[in-house]
């Protein structure tokens, strides 16, 4: 059975961090492209960044460009987004998304598997 479970989400203050992490089970971790996208209120499903199979290739959104950071330890089966200085505007239920075929792509139809999702809630 595939899962993908996400963790480490909360309420923070405008300026702070959060680091999230998605842990998966079911699939040949080192074998996928990971990548994070969030949804905010009335918003469409949005790109936030990626990371390839061996973690030495990223892509991020240019909203969190030089703020977010995505990691990977294939050992631990997880992939990490460290956020800081965030925003009110980075308020969104956050989807951590597997990809078999590997890439770093943007595009959510590319993603096979998906998480359930955390809040990520900044105050002003």
């Amino acid at each position: 059975q595939v899962q993908l479970v996400e963790s480490g989400g909360g309420l923070v203050q405008a300026g702070g961090s959060l680091r999230l992490s998605c842990t998966t089970s079911g699939l040949t971790f080192s074998t996928l492209g990971m990548g994070w996208f969030r949804q905010g209120p009335g918003k469409a499903r949005q790109f936030v960044a990626a990371i390839n199979r061996s973690g030495g290739s990223t892509h991020y959104s240019d909203s969190v460009r030089g703020r977010f950071t995505i990691s990977r330890v294939n050992a631990k089966n997880t992939v990490y987004l460290q956020m800081n200085s965030l925003k009110p505007e980075d308020t969104a239920v956050y989807y951590c998304a597997a990809d078999r075929g590997g890439s770093l792509s943007s595009y959510y139809g590319q993603y096979d598997y998906w998480g359930q999702g955390t809040q990520v809630t900044v105050s002003s």
